[in-house]
């Protein structure tokens, strides 16, 4: 697959980028071909399609990278608990700095319990990278087919995530999150995590083919981020792939550090934020710092709403949902 050095758009916020070929227009137009001498057009319509559109789109993606190691200290605050996750991140970050090398990060696993902000960090390790970010949820029931696709011959086939994010994406380097890896289900027929063996190893993943599109994909620069809630289910074999990271629960200053972090952004992601105080009280941070960083958001939200029904810009501990007797949950930790 090749590459080539440019200047990056300066809408990326980051100076350096590689385009790099994430597939081969040959192997396309070959398996296009194919289809066609093959007769059974209406048999063959999606994936003949697919492939017309990756020739329309063509193969060049960018593979971004910092031309320095970033300012990471505000990401070092707002995930106090996931120092050692960011310093191997940092590390990756420096060693290609100085190069053309394309930033190469070994696929992590994020092992802790519910809530504790696992899928947070990844998207916030894909803004300071400038790359994009995907999802793909092992806990659910098509998780069989969600890396690989499944095969064009089945109805309602389509391709899998890997493939959507590199070639209807913009980035050969995209951060993919295979989220509850340890919730994958194995059958005999199939296993979910089968695809991994080869995605998470360099030289294999270069090409990548997915079940659907039947064409080699280089899904060698994408940078993997795995989450579960323990490794007792996960196979060996794709945890000696992995640099594993257990992340605690913050502790409670370090939750309130996430809990203004998130205020100060709500607030500055609206128009009606600006009308309110720049930092909450410390009552206000007190009772957040007992939530889950996941559930502090929705409950900031909440509590937004409530003050301004009381027609009030300062947020107040009773403006936050509570979950006493007798009140419904709505999915708030106590």
């Amino acid at each position: 697959m090749s590459s080539r050095s440019l200047v990056a758009p300066p809408s990326m916020g980051l100076p350096i980028a590689q385009m790099r070929s994430v597939f081969s227009a040959d192997d396309v137009e070959r398996k296009l071909a194919h289809l066609q001498a093959g007769g059974n057009e209406r048999e063959h319509d999606a994936l003949r399609n697919t492939l017309q559109r990756m020739l329309e789109r063509g193969p060049q993606r960018f593979a971004v990278k910092p031309s320095g190691v970033p300012e990471m200290a505000p990401l070092y605050d707002l995930l106090p608990n996931f120092g050692e996750v960011l310093d191997d991140v940092k590390r990756h970050v420096a060693l290609t700095q100085d190069s053309r090398d394309s930033l190469e990060v070994t696929p992590i696993l994020l092992l802790g319990p519910p809530g504790v902000g696992k899928t947070h960090f990844a998207r916030q390790i894909a803004d300071l990278l400038g790359t994009s970010m995907s999802l793909v949820p092992m806990s659910s029931m098509t998780a069989g087919w969600l890396l690989s696709g499944s095969s064009s011959q089945w109805k309602g086939a389509k391709p899998g995530k890997v493939f959507e994010a590199l070639v209807d994406g913009q980035y050969a380097n995209p951060v993919i999150v295979v989220d509850e890896i340890d919730k994958a289900s194995a059958d005999a027929q199939y296993d979910p995590l089968g695809a991994l063996y080869s995605l998470l190893e360099h030289d294999t993943a270069q090409n990548f083919v997915d079940e659907f599109a039947e064409v080699p994909i280089d899904a060698s620069q994408v940078i993997w981020i795995t989450t579960a809630n323990n490794e007792r289910s996960i196979p060996e074999p794709i945890l000696n792939r992995m640099n594993v990271f257990e992340i605690a629960p913050p502790s409670l200053e370090a939750a309130r550090k996430i809990a203004g972090h998130l205020y100060r952004s709500i607030r500055g992601e609206h128009d009606w934020g600006q009308r309110f105080e720049p930092d909450p009280c410390d009552d206000v941070l007190d009772q957040l710092a007992t939530l889950a960083p996941r559930e502090m958001r929705r409950a900031l939200v909440t509590a937004f709403g409530n003050a301004r029904l009381d027609n009030r810009y300062a947020l107040e501990p009773d403006d936050l949902p509570r979950n006493g007797p007798g009140k419904a949950r709505i999915g708030f930790l106590q």
